[in-house]
């Protein structure tokens, strides 16, 4: 039966509907002169007048095409098809009742009354009826999901209507927040508590949850449906119509927040004519050219006009993004994409001497304090001793100016990933003292937007309804924008004279509570907390991570002196003598090769200074 019904053409349905509504006309005829006298035998007065039935069928057939019933689908004729079936009826008899005057043995004129009632009702009827078989064959080919509508509001109830008789879903009833509503039957439907939900679920196989609450906010519908996944159901949301017509957006958008508009001091514009008449026609080298600091450093140079672009990384697929991001950006630089480490000091300087690198901006550390913390031997090799062997090969290879992207974190550490900075500046110090590239080192705090920053975290959060976490309500951290980060340290090479240990202006630190909050408020939400309970989302403190620092600094001394730039400064720190760089170097090497992790962190502890050892980095 089900093959033959959707074997059938749309021309073929529609004839099929057409012979439903003229063969209710002798029905509705017969029927009607019968409930006008109560008996069978004046029967005989509607086949007297066999003439006037068979041109009311006729005339039933020409109305029905002419208004459209048989192309109103059955699975919408109660919105569409009344009103056309109510007209159908009048039409016909009228027609009926005119034709009805001219004959001798003329039917009371009240049947025709009667005679519009039930050809109106058979036209539905017949309609529902055949609905109705239909779902039935379909139904049992493929069974028809049951469906839960969260919210009986004026959009649940439309869609419960449309779903009431679709062909794969069945809507069994309504959940609603509002208590006058429970246990009362909205569009047919009963409405149960959200408490009630898992016991429904169980006993009425409930496959897919719809959230029909498209006013509620995007964080409120994020954390109904976090509570409904846990009973294995599939939950969808069901959108606005401004927001199906593009007059909003989808709620499960934010809105774009600029990274500046969370500093607490205004980004500065530099002039960039200084870095420009050092890196102009100059080849220059980038390494960790495929991260946020590395790529923002490649873009902005283009800008500069260097002759050549060494873009060094160790990640195929960063390395690939930037090379044919930059490629479409400037085809005046040659760009020279090479794959490899910084710990392969024959592949540097083969890199180096074949491309004749003249400025070298090291950039490639690994930088995520938690993970270098449970990785300490891949964050040493990369960090401290991949540095010593990228500076060695850039003396060797006549590289002009070597320049190291160093952090705040390297100030009195309390992390291996903070320490491995502070021994890599320290290697470029002591390099610093011998004839050679111009070394110097640049330290500044969080970029935002970075990866590993807490603004991409706090926005996949925030887009998921919460919470937020914090690991402590008091701490706080420097920032500034990628890409004033990039054009300070651009400028920075360009005003070393060898040994310099710059520090960027990076204003007052920011604490990361008020940023959270910030970033909640931008996106259009509310903070949840004791004083507000019904805010959207929910600030959650987890507790310092190993290692982690509630404050970080900037300098380790107290001298810092002015340059030309306002917003760049020269710090006067102590440095380690070259036989005691050597020696932390042949130390941490054995420690790394070893795979000992207890004697890599001996080794910062006694020579890097701050919390992770007793404070001097001169012991013998």
């Amino acid at each position: 039966m089900y093959g033959l019904v959707s074997s059938l053409t749309m021309m073929q349905k529609r004839w099929i509907l057409v012979a439903l509504d003229v063969c209710a006309v002798p029905v509705a005829l017969l029927m009607a002169n019968f409930f006008r006298s109560g008996a069978v035998d004046s029967q005989a007065a509607v086949w007297e007048n066999w003439t006037i039935a068979i041109a009311m069928m006729v005339i039933a057939a020409m109305v029905s095409l002419f208004l459209g019933l048989p192309r109103i689908r059955l699975n919408g004729f109660e919105t569409n098809g009344v009103h056309l079936a109510a007209g159908f009826a009048v039409m016909v008899s009228i027609v009926g009742a005119s034709l009805n005057s001219l004959v001798d043995h003329a039917l009371p004129w009240s049947t025709f009354i009667n005679f519009g009632l039930i050809l109106f009702i058979g036209v539905i009827g017949s309609r529902v009826l055949l609905r109705f078989v239909l779902l039935s064959i379909l139904s049992r080919r493929h069974p028809r999901s049951a469906v839960v509508i969260y919210g009986a509001g004026r959009t649940g109830i439309q869609l419960a209507n449309a779903l009431r008789h679709d062909a794969f879903v069945v809507p069994v009833g309504f959940i609603d927040d509002n208590p006058a509503l429970h246990r009362v039957f909205v569009s047919g439907l009963p409405v149960w508590a959200p408490i009630e939900l898992p016991r429904v679920v169980s006993e009425k196989s409930v496959s897919k949850v719809l959230l029909a609450m498209p006013s509620l906010s995007a964080v409120k519908r994020s954390r109904i449906h976090h509570q409904l996944v846990p009973l294995g159901v599939d939950v969808q949301a069901l959108p606005s119509f401004a927001q199906l017509t593009g007059e909003e957006p989808l709620p499960s958008k934010l809105a774009p927040v600029s990274p500046s508009d969370f500093l607490q001091r205004r980004s500065f514009q530099s002039d960039m004519s200084i870095a420009r008449s050092t890196f102009r026609g100059a080849t220059v080298m980038v390494t960790g050219a495929g991260g946020s600091i590395g790529s923002e450093l490649c873009r902005q140079l283009l800008a500069l006009g260097p002759k050549r672009l060494v873009m060094f990384e160790s990640s195929e697929l960063a390395l690939y993004s930037i090379d044919l991001e930059l490629r479409g950006l400037s085809s005046d630089v040659e760009l020279v994409p090479v794959l490899g480490s910084v710990v392969d000091e024959t592949l540097c300087r083969t890199i180096m001497s074949r491309e004749g690198v003249q400025i070298l901006l090291h950039a490639a550390a690994y930088k995520h304090v938690p993970l270098v913390e449970t990785n300490p031997i891949a964050g040493l090799r990369n960090n401290v001793l991949g540095t010593k062997a990228l500076a060695d090969a850039a003396r060797d290879s006549g590289v002009q100016r070597f320049i190291l992207v160093s952090s705040d974190k390297a100030v009195r550490p309390t992390n291996v990933m903070g320490a491995s900075k502070r021994l890599s500046e320290l290697i470029i110090q002591d390099m610093a003292t011998r004839p050679g590239p111009l070394f110097s080192m640049v330290r500044f705090g969080n970029v935002l937007g970075s990866s590993g920053s807490v603004i991409p975290l706090f926005q996949d959060q925030i887009a998921n309804g919460g919470p937020v976490t914090l690991t402590h309500e008091s701490v706080t951290r420097y920032f500034m924008t990628i890409d004033e980060a990039a054009r300070l340290l651009l400028i920075s090479s360009a005003l070393t004279s060898g040994g310099d240990v710059f520090v960027l202006d990076m204003g007052k630190p920011v604490a990361i509570i008020d940023l959270a909050r910030q970033m909640i408020e931008a996106a259009g939400y509310s903070v949840r907390d004791a004083e507000h309970p019904d805010g959207d989302i929910e600030i959650t403190i987890t507790g310092l991570r190993p290692g982690e620092k509630m404050h970080e600094e900037l300098l380790i001394g107290d001298g810092r002196m002015t340059t030309i730039h306002p917003k760049i400064t020269r710090a006067r720190e102590s440095n380690l003598s070259e036989i005691e760089v050597a020696t932390f170097l042949r130390d941490l090497r054995d420690a790394v090769d070893g795979n000992d992790t207890a004697a890599a962190r001996a080794v910062l502890a006694r020579w890097v200074e701050g919390s992770m050892g007793p404070g001097s980095q001169r012991q013998a």
